[in-house]
């Protein structure tokens, strides 16, 4: 797996650290598990999903759909990155 720059040059974790483990974990099935290494990682998936669909078909409230999502995600994500150093 690709090695985080920031924890190399930092030494703290960034916001996404354990991203990759956690998709590698979906792949393989273990769903607990990429919750538990990053928790974001399904609002992010289902984010990405509605972005491709929308692509297809044209959704009437698609805006507020993903800034929903993207705050959401992000909300997660600081919170994750937060209770990482408590």
């Amino acid at each position: 797996m690709l090695p985080c720059i920031t924890k190399k040059i930092i030494g703290i974790d960034c916001p996404g650290c354990g991203l990759q483990r956690s998709f590698i974990s979906i792949l393989n099935g273990d769903f607990a598990t990429a919750f538990t290494t990053y928790p974001p990682i399904y609002t992010i998936l289902l984010l990405l999903s509605f972005l491709i669909f929308q692509n297809f078909i044209k959704i009437k409230y698609a805006n507020k759909i993903i800034l929903t999502l993207t705050l959401t995600t992000v909300v997660i994500i600081v919170t994750n990155y937060i209770l990482k150093f408590i």
